[in-house]
């Protein structure tokens, strides 16, 4: 089994970016702009690559390789992104890596392109991407139009593979690090499956009827050295049978006081005797609906408290106690039909991110990526 930190420094320590390989900063895609490079470099790297993974690493400094990390990133439905754009689309997979020297929200997002035969091209336009255009890599850049070379990438991929595999000392001190040094404030635990997979979580337990949930959760595919969940949020439940490991996440909404625990999505890692696993995930969501009157009251509040931000008026206690609540009150008015209360958020992203309380733009991302999920999930877009 491949440790994704080691591919990652493997990666990192021995090619610059080239035709199999690219690596960035930082994602983008909340917007239409960032969508299509993200599009754009998958659709190369598939393309140039059709016998062997190619792989985009996210949180590296491009000129020193410097390590910085990004966000958690648990979009499972970006799957459906590529399926939307791209005609022959390939399949990849989005893991979160985990760092020792990064802070605890902080990893290094993993994509791996898996090889396919054929040309991927776009099959509808998006930005300044047309329709019918497909891209190839050259050296180290991702062109339109142009058919990629025959190359020999399958040999170096697979022996840098080789090289990344797990052993049983890097399990061991990951599982302790885990435990004692990353999560030593709060209770933690691990299980092992089939006598080889090793999972580890972390939280706050808290009791609501009778159920048990997990607050800061933190939970970890240790052979792989993938985070498979990360909030400082939500809520969860964490259930294991000799074979299944499963994680359900719940969603604390509501209008003022009056909030409940909506169960939002439910991840079932599914552990084979031939040492294989996979992973599966299901949207349980209902949005909570309300009343109009009260929503459209609501939301225009919401936009003049994101006007006072906007003209650097100063907010009374009233009006802050609010803003903690904008982002996901917008939400709630954009489930509830109010169809422009997500643009509205999405313009106040810079707003929300300079406030003095970071709780408010961390409040904002967690909406986002509730929106990410519905969205893929009814449109598959």
């Amino acid at each position: 089994m491949i440790n994704k930190r080691l591919l990652i420094r493997n990666l990192l320590s021995h090619h610059d970016e080239n035709s199999f390989y690219d690596k960035k900063r930082q994602l983008n895609l909340h917007t239409k702009e960032g969508k299509a490079k993200f599009l754009k470099h998958v659709c190369a790297l598939s393309n140039s690559n059709p016998k062997n993974n190619s792989f985009l690493v996210v949180g590296i400094e491009d000129e020193d390789n410097l390590i910085v990390g990004t966000e958690f990133y648990d979009d499972s439905k970006i799957q459906n992104l590529v399926n939307a754009f791209l005609d022959n689309p390939p399949s990849i997979q989005y893991e979160n890596v985990p760092f020792p020297d990064l802070p605890q929200d902080r990893v290094v997002g993993l994509v791996t392109i898996r090889p396919k035969k054929g040309i991927s091209h776009f099959k509808k336009a998006i930005y300044t991407i047309s329709p019918a255009t497909f891209f190839s890599r050259m050296g180290s850049n991702s062109v339109p139009d142009v058919l990629p070379k025959i190359n020999n990438n399958q040999d170096i991929v697979e022996s840098i593979e080789k090289i990344s595999r797990n052993n049983l000392n890097h399990i061991l001190d990951s599982v302790v690090s885990f435990v004692t040094l990353t999560h030593k404030d709060m209770k933690s635990d691990y299980h092992v499956f089939k006598e080889f997979f090793v999972v580890c979580w972390a939280g706050k337990p808290f009791k609501i009827r009778e159920l048990i949930f997990y607050s800061r959760v933190d939970i970890e595919l240790i052979n792989e050295q993938i985070k498979l969940f990360y909030s400082a949020f939500d809520a969860v439940t964490i259930e294991y049978t000799k074979d299944e490991f499963i994680i359900t996440e719940y969603l604390r909404l509501g209008l003022k006081d009056a909030t409940t625990y909506y169960p939002f999505e439910r991840l079932v890692l599914h552990f084979y005797e031939n040492g294989s696993y996979t992973m599966k995930n299901k949207l349980l969501f209902i949005p909570p609906k309300y009343n109009p009157r009260l929503l459209r009251h609501i939301y225009q509040a919401n936009l003049q408290l994101i006007e006072k931000l906007r003209q650097k008026t100063i907010l009374n206690r009233s009006e802050e106690r609010d803003l903690l609540q904008l982002p996901q009150t917008m939400m709630i008015c954009y489930l509830n039909n109010f169809e422009s209360a997500k643009d509205e958020l999405i313009q106040a992203k810079n707003l929300l991110k300079e406030y003095k309380n970071e709780v408010v733009y961390n409040s904002f991302k967690e909406v986002m990526r509730i929106l990410r999920k519905v969205k893929y999930e009814v449109n598959e877009e």
